[in-house]
């Protein structure tokens, strides 16, 4: 059985002190690919050199929208010029909107703006952060897949939306990906969402070292090995076998971000 974890942050400081463990616990657990967003592009090279360590690695660069107020004139040029230095680069991200934490909602769409155009010029993939703002992201990708069709494409990664919410984004063609939050035993409309989401649309990630699944959600540090337990949940609450729910997110993840086993 192969898993995809598609969204991870191993150069955080909590994996330096035994990320060779980790990285046994998740070949152990199946694991074969892994894609590592990126919060902000100074993250790059740390990245990259991760990348080049482990090479079932592949890696996003892109601005967070926490980040936001951190965009200069010189941000979108840097991010496509990182994200055309190699094969290895397979999506633009992870940016969106962010509007429980920070309300500085006029700056967030303008950079998300900014970088679906890089994503669009170079035809990658976008790993889109959405939280308490979906009607916005819905009408900011609607003006963008009118403008460049099938280039905007991608993924709302740990998605925590209500079923109509997931509607809207599978409508625009988008994949939606589930991360320990539809593990927790109150987060009744991720559980809802994931039983509804096609099958071809569906993937799985553990956004680690953030959130880590039942039956680990005590633990202060999530990892990749972890990604297991979600498609496990997954599985059940499609009623489909942990075998299969492997086989399709991982055929997935393989057709968005291009990725080859």
């Amino acid at each position: 059985m192969q898993l995809i974890d598609t969204h991870v942050h191993l150069n955080f400081d909590q994996f330096q002190p035994d990320l060779e463990a980790v990285r046994d616990r998740w070949q152990e657990a199946g694991v074969v690919r892994l894609v590592h967003s990126c919060v902000e592009p100074s993250e790059f090279s740390g990245i990259e050199a991760l990348a080049d360590r482990f090479p079932e690695i592949s890696f996003a660069v892109g601005l967070h929208p926490l980040d936001a107020q951190k965009w200069t004139s010189q941000t979108a040029d840097e991010i496509e010029s990182l994200a055309s230095a190699g094969d290895k680069i397979v999506a633009i991200g992870e940016m969106g909107l962010d509007f429980y934490k920070a309300d500085n909602n006029e700056q967030q769409i303008l950079v998300l703006e900014k970088q679906l155009e890089i994503a669009a010029k170079l035809d990658l993939p976008v790993i889109i952060h959405c939280r308490d703002a979906a009607l916005e992201m819905k009408q900011v990708l609607s003006r963008f897949k009118e403008r460049y069709g099938e280039k905007v494409r991608g993924v709302m990664h740990c998605w925590g939306g209500t079923p109509e919410e997931t509607q809207w984004f599978l409508d625009l063609g988008f994949y939606i990906s589930f991360s320990g939050t539809v593990t927790f035993k109150n987060a009744h409309a991720i559980k809802e969402s994931a039983v509804m989401v096609n099958g071809d649309r569906l993937l799985i990630e553990t956004d680690c070292p953030f959130l880590a699944p039942v039956p680990k959600r005590g633990q202060k540090r999530n990892e990749p090995s972890y990604v297991r337990f979600v498609a496990e949940q997954v599985a059940n609450l499609r009623g489909e076998t942990l075998e299969s729910i492997a086989q399709t997110t991982t055929k997935n993840a393989c057709d968005l971000f291009g990725l080859k086993l």
